[in-house]
């Protein structure tokens, strides 16, 4: 049995939300209903979340006022037909997420809660997803045959068994008219193409990034923002791209993360690329200690052999100097040397000894001997 299978036989054993260990495709980009505890009002005008395969979710209005709390599984309005999905959020948090997402509670164009999924809608719907993997499998033969520059990432059925999304990325303009027909032949269903970028993919597809959690895209972010290599040179880290490049072979979402805090604390920061002139020569800014405000300068250009630690106070007093046709005898003044600070902690128990197993090791051998004896 596959994953998706057996999250959805959970959910229709007890028609709630599933234990954290069954968190597989249908329960990506969770949301914390922190007005839980709170009386419903009507503010929400019965608009309801609901989450489908894997980052899809949509807001459907819940016409005929059905009693549905978050985990209850559904058939929803479809075109053509009907799908099943599970309701993720419901009351006045849905106007919060709403308003998130820049969607109006007013617009009449919201699609409709039908009911709560029978069990013959339920078995036809895990039927869908089986299809899913070989149904994906097969598109990709099919659109390598037909030599189209494009590779088919995922594939969900509607839970009424009469459509398919294809979920592709390519990096230019495809031309896949006569891929549809050859699909509709195959799946006798109707067909629809939808392209998604490389963030997409990783957030569909899901992984442990390097930091050893799930990728955001798959948690948490619903909107992606442009990353640029710039963010990088603010925070001062190896412009390495292996380093740099997420799952998706983009450049990571989390290097946005601290970014405001780095430009922040750089505004009063001299200029890096003015070397410093001193009697001995000219210096040349290597590295920075932003939050310490250090900055680091060598005689060499290209090498950081010998590198000498300035206060940010006295890089911007010597560029002064400078300006005015002085240059001044020492790197450091007196009255600025910085000091190493020791860590604010002490490793008491040793934990931080490599070989702090070994020593138990040799204990219990030690023991063992004498009982033998």
């Amino acid at each position: 049995m596959s994953e998706q299978e057996k999250n959805c036989r959970i959910c229709t054993s007890n028609n709630a939300i599933p234990s954290s260990e069954y968190t597989g495709s249908w329960f990506k980009l969770n949301t914390f209903d922190w007005l839980g505890d709170l009386p419903s009002t009507s503010l929400s005008g019965n608009l309801v979340e609901i989450r489908f395969k894997n980052t899809r979710k949509g807001f459907y209005q819940n016409v005929n006022s059905i009693r549905l709390q978050r985990g209850d599984i559904v058939a929803v309005e479809a075109s053509p037909g009907h799908d099943i999905g599970i309701v993720s959020l419901t009351g006045n948090i849905v106007l919060i997420k709403m308003k998130k997402s820049k969607i109006s509670p007013g617009d009449d164009d919201f699609k409709k809660v039908y009911r709560k999924a029978k069990q013959v809608d339920i078995e036809k719907w895990e039927e869908a997803i089986s299809l899913e993997d070989s149904s994906m499998l097969k598109a990709r033969k099919i659109a390598d045959d037909l030599k189209l520059n494009m590779k088919i990432g995922d594939v969900e059925y509607q839970g009424d068994k009469t459509k398919a999304i294809f979920y592709y990325i390519a990096d230019e303009r495809v031309d896949f008219r006569e891929l549809i027909k050859v699909l509709a032949e195959e799946f006798k269903v109707r067909i629809e193409m939808r392209q998604i970028g490389a963030r997409q993919e990783a957030g569909r597809i899901g992984g442990i990034g390097p930091c050893g959690r799930e990728l955001c895209c798959a948690t948490w972010i619903t909107n992606f923002v442009s990353v640029t290599t710039s963010a990088a040179r603010y925070q001062e880290l190896s412009p390495n791209p292996q380093k740099l490049a997420g799952q998706c072979g983009k450049l990571k979402c989390c290097l946005n993360y601290e970014l405001d805090c780095y430009v922040d604390a750089q505004k009063d920061y001299p200029d890096k690329s003015i070397p410093l002139e001193t009697k001995d020569g000219l210096v040349y800014h290597q590295k920075t200690d932003i939050f310490r405000g250090i900055m680091w300068y060598s005689f060499d250009r290209e090498s950081t052999v010998n590198l000498t630690p300035v206060p940010v106070e006295r890089v911007t007093q010597i560029q002064d100097f400078n300006k005015k046709g002085l240059k001044v005898a020492s790197l450091i003044d007196k009255q600025m040397i910085v000091e190493e600070q020791p860590p604010d902690f002490e490793d008491v128990v040793g934990q931080e000894s490599v070989t702090r197993f070994q020593e138990k090791y040799k204990k219990m051998k030690k023991r063992k001997k004498k009982r033998k004896k």
